[in-house]
């Protein structure tokens, strides 16, 4: 059997983009807070007092995964996690004061590192980029959904 052009399988290309993400957001952004993290903390930001699986959708986290970053951030002292009032099984976020300043510097950061990673496209290109990116992931998110069970195989 012939060897496949990798070049044309979009899980190849998407590993090999989270790879430079990666290596960007390592260099340029932290060490020390992660892409998944950022964006929990961009959540938070944008809408504060939010509960915490409302957070998990809105960044495409799962229930353990958002539970772990929440977890994280509020040890590193940059989120704070309430029991809702209201519902005492749901946990409402907001963050510290020391978790707006980290988020408003990484926000800076991150805009940065996304010029450098989009750098090879011109402006015309960059969003025409992310609007397929976008539409391939939204699409994506229904292969999370047990009620939504991805086609079957074909071997």
């Amino acid at each position: 059997m012939a060897a496949v052009d990798l070049a044309t399988h979009p899980g190849h290309l998407a590993r090999r983009l989270q790879q430079a993400h990666h290596l960007l957001w390592n260099t340029m952004v932290s060490e020390e807070i992660t892409s998944p993290q950022f964006a929990v903390l961009n959540a938070v930001a944008a809408e504060p007092g939010l509960d915490q699986g409302t957070v998990g959708e809105r960044v495409g986290l799962d229930r353990s995964t958002v539970a772990e970053v929440v977890s994280r951030l509020g040890r590193r002292g940059l989120l704070n996690k309430v029991r809702d009032r209201h519902d005492g099984r749901r946990f409402l976020l907001r963050l510290t004061d020391d978790g707006l300043r980290v988020h408003r510097k990484l926000t800076v950061r991150t805009a940065r590192m996304n010029q450098v990673l989009l750098a090879p496209l011109s402006a015309d290109e960059q969003t025409v980029f992310l609007d397929l990116v976008r539409r391939v992931a939204d699409a994506a998110e229904t292969l999370r959904r047990p009620s939504e069970p991805p086609a079957a195989r074909q071997d």
